[in-house]
């Protein structure tokens, strides 16, 4: 299959985008609308972006699963099309490694440890697994030839976190234990890190699993054999075939966000490949594009909008300039007032960046 194809998916940028308007802002607005308006249906939506306490399905637990799925995806058009310039595969692997290192720093940063004074530091985190799962994800596809070969790689990594989660005994409480107090992650992050983590060995290893879901999605939809329908369709059955399965199989193995079940990256996997299948034959096959700057000034500095949610007090700023709203509109009004202005704060920030192409890109 050539796989030539460089243009930029605007579809990619604007569901990253989406992905991450929703984490830093979209949720905190469903969630005062419901408490302002008390409507059934807002109060069951408003569940939904909350993460499930463990065995089970939420909306919001789809966040972080798509983000590294849209990861996935730009590795072919960041490494392969470096490849077929001419680009030695030394100088790639240098670059994707200090991508993992940098990610790894901003996650130590993200997780207060300089703030902290360098105690009790928290190794893992949420870019450090994104860094993890792109960089072998990334390995793989740069010294694998044939998308074959990395579909085997892909099996291998879910069969393997398959075998332990069902398979080897944890300590104390034998084979199969997926309890919150008992289940083979918990003992391997102990075991090497001291303590639990959601963001922990093992989670880290599924990781690198949907990333792969990811890059073989970018494969596709880079080549230019196919049409562009035949993609958005090819993409839409990979998905549906993977939740499916995951949903048959979810009795015996069940989804688990917090252990990273390879059911639950199935689903998560599944889902991801249906809404970019979508967002691919909406924006860059039909062209319906006028509607996603809101989301790709978002999408296109995703690591600094996720950050800086974390480093800025837009809730603060939000007050400085809508205070006035809680003392003439009731308290729940007030509270949906000041969630609408961080998300317009964070959106003003992003688009001054996007008119100045600053990205941080890593």
């Amino acid at each position: 299959m050539n796989t030539r194809g460089n243009k930029r998916l605007l579809s990619l940028d604007t569901l990253r985008g989406m992905d991450m308007a929703i984490l830093v802002g979209i949720g905190g607005i469903v969630e005062t609308l419901s408490e302002a308006l008390n409507w059934p249906f807002l109060i069951e939506l408003e569940k939904q972006f909350h993460h499930v306490s463990w065995e089970g399905f939420r909306f919001y637990d789809l966040i972080f699963p798509l983000f590294m799925f849209l990861s996935g995806v730009a590795i072919p058009y960041a490494i392969h099309s470096k490849v077929e310039k001419g680009v030695v595969k030394t100088a790639l692997l240098k670059k994707i490694f200090t991508r993992l290192i940098i990610l790894i720093v901003l996650g130590l940063i993200y997780n207060r440890t300089l703030r902290n004074g360098f105690n009790d530091v928290r190794y893992a985190s949420v870019l450090a697994q994104i860094g993890v799962g792109y960089f072998f994800a990334a390995l793989i596809f740069l010294y694998t030839k044939q998308v074959k070969k990395t579909i085997y790689w892909l099996l291998g990594i879910m069969g393997g976190v398959t075998v332990l989660h069902l398979f080897v005994p944890v300590p104390e409480f034998g084979a199969g234990a997926l309890e919150k107090k008992a289940n083979i992650n918990r003992w391997l992050d102990t075991l090497i890190l001291g303590g639990s983590d959601p963001e922990g060995i093992l989670c880290m290893v599924s990781a690198i699993a949907i990333t792969l879901m990811g890059s073989l999605a970018g494969y596709l939809l880079r080549s230019v054999d196919l049409p562009q329908q035949k993609k958005s369709v090819y993409l839409l059955l990979a998905g549906s075939i993977l939740m499916i399965t995951s949903l048959a199989v979810s009795p015996f193995y069940p989804i688990i966000k917090k252990l990273w079940t390879v059911t639950f990256i199935m689903l998560t996997g599944g889902i991801s490949a249906v809404l970019l299948s979508t967002f691919y034959f909406l924006i860059d096959v039909k062209g319906y594009q006028k509607w996603t700057l809101f989301f790709r000034v978002f999408g296109m500095n995703s690591i600094t909008i996720y950050m800086g949610n974390k480093i800025l007090n837009f809730k603060h700023s939000s007050n400085f300039f809508l205070g006035w709203t809680n003392t003439h509109f009731t308290e729940e009004w007030g509270a949906v007032c000041t969630a609408i202005g961080i998300l317009a704060l964070q959106w003003a920030l992003m688009y001054f960046l996007y008119k100045k192409k600053i990205f941080l890109s890593v």
